[in-house]
């Protein structure tokens, strides 16, 4: 050893080993401790990959348990809707059905009353009957307005859309409502036009009817005025009164169910339901309805639709004007009557036969024919319902009597069915529908047309 530190050499080779051994020792110290951290860090990743499951363990439970409540409310949701639309349907069936029923009773109604005046001479008396009269004829307007409510909620009433003339319905409605007009002492101005528009028949009329029929019973002074004109890429219809105006805070309630202003003198209020079938049949159509108003100054109510080709109009049958046709005598015409409501029955009879004529009463279609051949002829005419008892129609019942007979006798429907199929499937079988409640001076009219 002492040689060793005696020669430089040595010491150096001893010196140059050390350091070697530094050296592997450093890297044998550096690579333990890269060691030692990877296994502290994946260590550590694996604690969090742990909580990480955990975490998402928790928050799946959460989500399913959420999914779970979520399935539930929907479920519940999904029966109360069914409930819902369970009710309604059962709503609108039984509102249309007892308006139905309540139209018959008050068929008889207005036909004993016309019978009645045709009794009565004394001027008290008439005035009575001109009171009851007008009763009746609100809980008409009041049922059919219910009845077309209550067909809209069902989806019983479908339009059908096609193009519409408008210079007809406008005579049509100026014919109506002049008399009204005339005896609340305004004017009505319906500007004729010879445009048409893509609409729904019945409904766009229906419009039309309770625009003119709400400006009138509302207008004390001066008067109303219909007409039309293109407006850009539509058509306006518009509806003018005099009336009293409505308030900006009032222009959009009044068009709810029973919202109504105050009515004219002479006139009675309505039940506030007019408005509310123009917006339901105007959405239905796809029309828009405006109102346009100022108190004291009166309103406009525009309603504009889609214009249609005037070639593109069907060749339909123009409605008939009873009330300007010339009617004669009665006396002596055999007519054969098909109502299954005895009330209604008798009150027809009663009035027929205040007219002159031969009545002869049946309930069914059997019943008439058994009827005939008590007879031992042919009637005049034949007046037969709609809807007979037992599902038996009243178009089926009028077949039935012509072919027994070998003959096309005259004969019309009557019936408490507003509904546009029930007035095509008449049309098709080429008789005249009169609607009840029946007015007597339609009915005469029409009778006696077809009786010559």
């Amino acid at each position: 050893m002492t040689e060793a530190w005696q020669d430089p050499q040595a010491f150096e080779q001893l010196q140059r080993e050390a350091a070697k051994l530094k050296k592997i020792n450093a890297a044998l110290m550096s690579r333990v401790e890269r060691s030692m951290d990877q296994q502290l860090n994946a260590f550590s990743l694996f604690e969090t990959a742990i909580a990480l499951d955990h975490q998402v363990r928790d928050r799946t439970y959460q989500l399913r348990e959420a999914l779970h409540s979520i399935e539930r409310a929907n479920e519940g949701l999904y029966r109360a809707k069914q409930q819902a639309e369970a009710a309604s349907s059962l709503k609108s069936s039984v509102l249309i059905s007892v308006t139905h029923d309540l139209l018959q009773p008050l068929n008889a109604a207005r036909l004993t009353l016309s019978a009645l005046t045709e009794m009565m001479e004394s001027q008290e008396a008439g005035l009575l009957i001109d009171q009851v009269d007008r009763s009746l004829v609100t809980l008409e307007d009041l049922l059919r307005s219910l009845l077309e409510i209550a067909k809209l909620d069902a989806g019983a009433l479908r339009p059908d859309v096609r193009p519409i003339a408008l210079a007809p319905l406008f005579e049509q409605l100026r014919n109506e409502f002049e008399p009204i007009a005339a005896r609340q002492g305004l004017s009505l101005r319906i500007r004729t036009s010879q445009l048409a528009v893509t609409s729904d028949a019945m409904m766009l009329r229906r419009i039309l009817q309770n625009l003119l029929a709400n400006a009138i019973r509302y207008t004390r002074s001066g008067g109303v005025v219909m007409g039309c004109r293109p407006r850009g890429e539509r058509i306006c219809v518009q509806v003018s009164d005099t009336g009293p105006g409505i308030a900006q805070a009032q222009q959009e309630a009044i068009f709810r169910e029973f919202q109504r202003g105050e009515a004219s003198a002479t006139d009675q209020a309505g039940f506030g339901l007019g408005l509310s079938i123009v917006r339901r049949f105007a959405t239905v159509l796809g029309h828009e309805v405006r109102l346009s108003s100022q108190v004291g100054r009166g309103s406009t109510f525009a309603l504009e639709l889609e214009p249609a080709d005037l070639t593109e109009v069907g060749d339909e049958v123009h409605e008939v004007k009873l009330a300007e046709r010339h009617y004669g005598g009665l006396e002596g015409a055999k007519i054969l009557l098909i109502e299954n409501d005895p009330n209604g029955s008798e009150a027809m009879a009663a009035l027929l036969e205040g007219w002159g004529c031969d009545v002869a009463t049946t309930r069914s279609a059997a019943d008439a024919l058994l009827r005939l051949s008590e007879l031992g002829g042919a009637p005049d005419a034949v007046i037969a319902d709609l809807h007979l008892d037992h599902g038996e129609s009243g178009l089926s019942a009028v077949a039935d009597i012509r072919a027994h007979l070998k003959l096309d006798v005259p004969a019309m429907i009557i019936t408490a069915d507003y509904s546009e199929k029930a007035a095509k499937e008449a049309s098709l079988h080429g008789l005249e529908v009169l609607k009840k409640p029946i007015k007597p001076a339609e009915m005469r009219a029409l009778l006696s047309f077809l009786l010559t």
